[in-house]
Parts: structure tokens; C-alpha cells; sequence
């Protein structure tokens, strides 16, 4: 019995030793283990067909929801008056994306033209395509002001062509046409007398551009070679940087194309995008930690400085001239038109901003731009671009169109593109990236915890099986002759005193 139990002391002793090994093993090769299937799961390869579907087709559910600034006093503003406008929105399109020509190269990058569609939604909009809408007429106002530093005579010359084709200073239509474009006989004789000078052939809209269209050729890294490089921008229609801005700086063309980023971020990492339709790169910072559907997140935010002036931030100098903070020039990619982009409803915007609109109400709740993203695979897992879109007005002499408006940045829409990734798409991305890493991990230290147990039982076992032993037989003793003690004192009786 006492064999058998040493026995087993001794075989949950070596079995402990090897499970505490291995889980400390684990501790240092473990990491290297999720570090490689993120890796692999998360670089251009067409052959992770997870990452690289959420890559090429944007199998997520995908919105862009559009908010109109109507113009409630649009005579009022002839006369000078402060602009007022009610805030009529959304109108929601489901937005497909989808990339083609995509071509891999020996450098380890891929090119592709990415195309959008947008569909409209009447359930989730607040009425139809139909709804009318009063907002500035771009093709009047912005022309005004482009046009100020020309001769008085062709100043007259381009108002009596306004008043020909009667436009006006303020356009009511219904909300699809000024989205998708509607027939206007200026358009089509403006670019019969000067070719390009309009990007439109016949209809004029907000976003006619958009639809069916791409946003330029994109060669970015696929990050086989180095994971640190995966999705950043090598190429946007064969240009490494721009042309529009003064500075080298403002004219680079940084990051991602703003769908995906390189793995392993911590609360430094930043989330740098190229947009095209910003006309610029853009750098979201950390702002906190969160969870999203049991998926641990950073959400990214766009810092106070991202549209500030060139003197309250001096690295925005390069996209000057300009105005106030809060709002950025983009004429320059635009035809040269006064439009500039901004927070909606000039949110982190300099407060004389909204001064000069009636109507404005800004938080960072309803108009702050994010993103939610995993931080070990640089997924983003919930996203909210967005942006507004402004003209600069007013009163210039000759056109008679343009009234008494005082100058002023008018707001025209604003829009969200928001998406999210949900049903089996997050079931298969959150036990490929974040379930198995996560047993992964938890598992070492259930090997060490459970080889010190197994080491534990063993001392004890050892420790019991001694102490029973030594119960069970006790201490030996020499045992005396009993008849020693008369043996010894015989001497003394015989020597007794005489």
C-alpha cells in the first residue's frame, strides 16, 4: 500500500512538472501563436477568406443618411438678413461597395478601383425623395463669388445669363434631384460654350458624382511582407502625393484608404486615412476602451485640430486660405467653387460660426465623428463618418442675383456614413480573432495554475504517507534483561562492611 501511494506521489509530481512547463512554455511561445494567426488572418490574401471578402466586398450593412439645412427666410437673406434654417433629415440610402480590377503585384501590393451604389430607404428616412427643399443654388452663388475679381462688365455679362436661364440665388426642389442631379439648361450651355468647366453633362447635383462611380485607382500594401504595412497607400491614381495644398505636409497622401488598418494598436496608435473626397489625409486619436458585442474596442475620434485654421494650428497652414476654425477650404479640389467641408452644424467649430445661422445646435453625441475598432486586427467593428458641406456667400456687385446677402459660410447638408459589422460576419470574425486568442491565452495560465495543483497533491501525498507511517510504527527502543539489575548488586552484597 505504501508503494502505491508513493507511486502515485510520484506520478502527480512529474505530471505536474509537465503541465506547469508547458503553461509556462505557452506563456512565451502563446503570444507568438496569436500574433502569427492575426497575422494571417488579417493581410490581402485571397486566401483568407474572412478578412479578405470583408476586404473586397464590404458584406456589412452600410448607410449614408443625408440631412438637409432648409432655408426657412430665403428673401429675408436677399435683404441682408441672418440665414435661419430647419434641419430636415435623414434620408437614408443603403450603400453597396464593391472593388474591381483588383491586381496583385510583385512588391507585395494590390491594385483596385473601388465602386459605390446607393440605394434609397423609405423606412428608415423621414419621408421621400419627392420632399422639397430650399437650399443656396451653387450654380449661381458659387459662381458669384468666383467670379467677383472679374471686370464689371462681365460680372453684368454672367448675371444677365443667370437671368436668361432663370436662375436664382435659391434653389426649392425635391430632395432626389438635388442629390442625384437635375436637367438644367445653364449646365448644359456653359459646358457647350467652355468644355470641363463643369464636372456635370446636362444635370447638376450634390452627389451626382457619387453614384456608380469609383474613388480612383488605389495601390496599397498588402502586408505579406511586413504586417505593419498592411493597407497603407503606395499609390492613389499613380500619385504618391498631391497637387491642391501649399505644403509638402498637407499634400501627403498618409495611411489607409479608411476601411482597414494594420493590427496590434495601442491607446498611441493613431488611425491615419487618405479620403478623396476629402481632397486630403485625415488622423483620428484615441479617445477610450469599450465593448462592442463582447468584442474588446478603441474608438477613435477626430481631434479638435482637424479642420482648425493655419494660426490656431500651424501644420494646417498648407491648406489655407482660410477662414475660421472649424472649417476647411477645399476649393481647390472643387473647380475652384467656395465650398468648404466641416463637423456638422460647425461642431468644434469656432463659435462665430453658428452666429451668423439661425438654427444650429451642435453635440458630439449626434454630429462627432468615430470609430470602433479591434485593436488586434485593426478591424473596425463600428463606424460614423461625418461631414458637412458649406458654402461661402455673398452679395457681389454686378449680379444682381446675389441681393444684399451678407458674407457668410451657409450650411447645405450634412451626411453620416455609418456601418457596422453584425450577424455571421461579427459570429465568424469573433471566434477566428478574439474567441480562440482569448482560450489561447487563458489556457497557460490554466496549465500553470493546474501543474501547481498536481505538484501540490504530490507534496501532500508524500507529506500523509510519511506521517502514517511514522503513527503506525512509532519510535524503537533497546528492551532490558530483567535480570541485570540483580546481577549488578550481587558484588555489593558480597563486599557488604564486615
Amino acid at each position: 500500500m505504501a508503494v502505491s501511494k508513493s507511486r502515485a506521489a510520484v506520478a502527480l509530481g512529474v505530471a505536474g512538472l509537465l503541465v506547469l512547463v508547458l503553461g509556462i512554455v505557452l506563456v512565451f511561445v502563446g503570444p507568438l501563436i496569436i500574433d502569427d494567426q492575426i497575422i494571417k488572418n488579417v493581410e490581402i490574401n485571397p486566401k483568407n477568406d474572412l478578412s479578405y471578402t470583408m476586404w473586397k466586398d464590404l458584406p456589412v450593412p452600410f448607410f449614408m443618411s443625408i440631412y438637409f439645412f432648409n432655408i426657412l427666410n430665403p428673401d429675408e437673406i436677399l435683404n441682408g438678413e441672418k440665414p435661419v434654417v430647419e434641419e430636415r433629415g435623414p434620408y437614408v440610402y443603403r450603400e453597396y461597395r464593391q472593388k474591381d480590377n483588383i491586381t496583385f503585384h510583385a512588391n507585395k501590393t494590390v491594385s483596385y478601383r473601388e465602386y459605390r451604389q446607393y440605394h434609397f430607404l423609405r423606412n428608415m428616412s423621414v419621408g421621400n425623395e419627392s420632399d422639397v427643399v430650399t437650399i443656396p443654388n451653387m450654380l449661381v452663388l458659387g459662381a458669384a463669388v468666383m467670379m467677383e475679381d472679374l471686370s464689371q462688365e462681365l460680372r453684368g455679362l454672367l448675371s444677365s445669363v443667370f437671368s436668361a436661364f432663370k436662375e436664382e440665388a435659391f434653389l426649392t426642389k425635391p430632395v432626389g434631384e438635388l442629390m442625384w442631379g437635375y436637367d438644367s439648361r445653364l449646365v448644359q450651355f456653359l459646358n457647350k460654350i467652355i468644355p470641363g468647366i463643369l464636372p456635370a453633362s446636362g444635370k447638376f447635383g450634390l452627389f451626382a458624382e457619387f453614384n456608380n462611380s469609383n474613388t480612383g485607382l488605389f495601390t496599397v500594401f498588402t502586408g505579406q511582407d511586413d504586417i505593419r504595412k498592411v493597407h497603407r497607400v503606395d499609390w492613389w491614381n499613380g500619385l504618391k502625393e498631391l497637387s491642391y495644398w501649399r505644403t509638402k505636409q498637407c499634400n501627403m497622401i498618409n495611411g489607409t484608404a479608411g476601411q482597414m488598418w494594420p493590427p496590434f494598436m495601442t491607446t498611441e496608435s493613431t488611425l491615419p486615412f487618405y479620403s478623396p473626397d476629402a481632397c486630403r489625409s485625415m488622423e483620428l486619436v484615441y479617445q477610450r476602451p469599450g465593448v462592442l458585442q463582447g468584442i474588446p474596442v478603441y474608438r477613435f475620434v477626430a481631434p479638435t485640430t482637424l479642420f482648425a485654421n493655419g494660426s490656431d494650428y500651424a501644420s494646417n497652414e498648407g491648406f489655407c486660405p482660410c477662414r475660421q476654425s472649424g472649417i476647411q477650404n477645399v476649393s481647390t479640389c472643387r473647380f475652384n467653387a467656395p465650398v468648404f467641408i466641416s463637423h456638422p452644424h460647425f461642431y468644434n467649430g469656432d463659435p462665430v460660426l453658428r452666429d451668423f445661422v439661425q438654427g444650429l445646435d451642435p453635440s458630439e453625441d449626434k454630429h462627432g465623428l468615430f470609430i470602433d475598432i479591434h485593436p488586434d486586427t485593426g478591424v473596425p467593428m463600428n463606424v460614423s463618418i461625418r461631414l458637412q458641406l458649406n458654402l461661402y456667400i455673398k452679395a457681389v456687385s454686378n449680379i444682381k442675383q446675389t441681393g444684399k446677402i451678407s458674407e457668410v459660410v451657409m450650411p447645405m447638408i450634412w451626411f453620416e456614413e455609418k456601418g457596422y459589422i453584425d450577424g455571421p460576419v461579427l459570429t465568424t470574425f469573433y471566434r477566428n480573432l478574439v474567441l480562440m486568442p482569448t482560450i489561447l491565452e487563458y489556457l497557460q495560465y490554466v496549465l500553470i495554475g493546474l501543474g501547481l495543483l498536481l505538484l501540490l497533491g504530490a507534496v501532500l501525498l508524500c507529506y500523509w504517507e510519511k506521517k502514517r507511517s511514522s503513527e503506525e510504527f512509532g519510535p524503537s527502543h533497546p528492551v532490558k534483561d530483567p535480570t541485570s539489575s540483580a546481577t549488578e548488586t550481587t558484588p555489593l552484597l558480597q563486599n557488604g562492611p564486615d
